[in-house]
């Protein structure tokens, strides 16, 4: 994922600045890799195998999520 994310790099303006939504996806995913951390040392149980199963799926939504807020944003700024 870290290697080709400078690859997915489309985004018309270079600084977050002006993308208000994805500033809050930023946010988000800060959160979603603190809970990751946190769950990671929790023991193989029930509750906590399900959470960190929905927060991986989240972690690897996040990308296409974040580029196509980007997209979506400069589509409706600059047309």
């Amino acid at each position: 994922i870290l290697l080709i994310l400078p690859f997915l790099n489309k985004k018309l303006m270079k600084s977050t600045k002006f993308y208000p939504m994805n500033k809050l996806l930023f946010w988000t995913m800060v959160s979603i890799i603190l809970m990751l951390t946190w769950i990671g040392a929790r023991p193989v149980e029930d509750p906590y195998i399900l959470t960190g199963q929905l927060l991986t799926t989240f972690y690897f939504i996040y990308y296409p999520i974040n580029q196509l807020t980007y997209k979506t944003w400069d589509s409706m700024i600059f047309n």
